[in-house]
């Protein structure tokens, strides 16, 4: 199974995820989306694709999502923000061939196995 997750290695559900992945047996591409960064157009089709708006996709925990009151923004102001701040985006999410899933909680990952 092609799988891929959108990885920071520093964070424990993220750690945990790619674990239940290889318990699964799959080996997933990882992609360090804190060094890659996002494009508008990555972070569009992704929430449509896991049926979530940028606000419900926020980090909402982040100290920077306080700081740049993103609780009063647009999805358009915080999609914008998430291009810029890529750590705006919680993690991980996890894609399959059968769909895409912000996998919070872990649970979720069973969804695309």
């Amino acid at each position: 199974m092609d799988a891929k997750i959108y990885h920071n290695p520093r964070c424990v559900t993220s750690r945990n995820a790619l674990a239940k992945l290889r318990d699964a047996g799959v080996e997933p591409e990882i992609v360090k989306y804190l060094d890659t960064g996002w494009t508008r157009e990555q972070l569009t089709a992704m929430f449509d694709a896991a049926g979530l708006t940028p606000g419900q996709a926020a980090r909402k925990r982040e100290k920077l999502y306080k700081e740049m009151n993103l609780a009063e923004a647009s999805d358009e102001q915080i999609l914008d923000a998430m291009v810029e701040h890529p750590v705006l985006v919680e993690r991980p999410f996890v894609v399959t061939e059968k769909g895409t899933r912000l996998a919070r909680p872990l649970d979720k990952i069973d969804e695309l196995l």
